[in-house]
């Protein structure tokens, strides 16, 4: 259509500018030209914008829905931190107690053990007494025996030998009373 016109506005070259144009065509190639944009508009440019329009608010809602997953992970990183600071908290607490109860009984052995320290070395000094008592009643005893035999020996003659023993007896307590 564009290529009739240049030829009919070549072919009327000496006629003035207003008169070469046609405007019948022009009218109608307007009044085309109209149409197909209410026809473009109807079917292509609103279908368009409305596919765009959901396009838009698709996104829009994705990037709701990623601001509010970046909140709620957030939210739960804060969470997960307090978890963790917590069970800092709770495991040297633990420490600290099991510190606590090992030095308690620490003391508790370190007690018992100077208890029974005690309690032995008690039980050695009555043993050592007691032996001792032993020994020197026994000590009295061959004392006594061999002092019997000295005596009868000495004296030549024999004297009963509870009075002898009387004698030795009464000589060594007022011996260890001088002491």
């Amino acid at each position: 259509m564009f290529l009739d016109t240049f030829v009919l506005l070549s072919a009327n070259a000496d006629k003035g500018f207003f008169d070469r144009l046609n405007t019948g065509d022009i009218i109608a190639q307007l009044g085309f030209f109209l149409i197909l944009m209410l026809l473009l508009k109807k079917f292509a440019w609103g279908p368009l914008m409305g596919m765009m329009d959901q396009r838009a608010e698709l996104i829009a809602n994705e990037i709701d829905s990623a601001e509010k997953s970046r909140l709620e992970s957030h939210k739960l990183l804060e969470e997960q931190r307090s978890l963790l600071k917590e069970a800092r908290e709770d495991s040297q607490s633990i420490v600290e107690n099991a510190r606590k109860q090992g030095e308690a009984q620490r003391q508790e052995l370190m007690t018992a053990a100077r208890a029974e320290v005690g309690r032995m070395k008690e039980a050695a000094t009555l043993e050592i007494a007691t032996e001792k008592e032993k020994a020197v009643a026994a000590v009295r005893e061959e004392f006594v025996s061999l002092s019997i035999l000295a005596a009868s020996k000495v004296l030549g003659k024999e004297i009963s030998e509870e009075d002898n023993r009387a004698l030795i007896e009464e000589t060594i307590l007022k011996a260890g009373e001088g002491r």
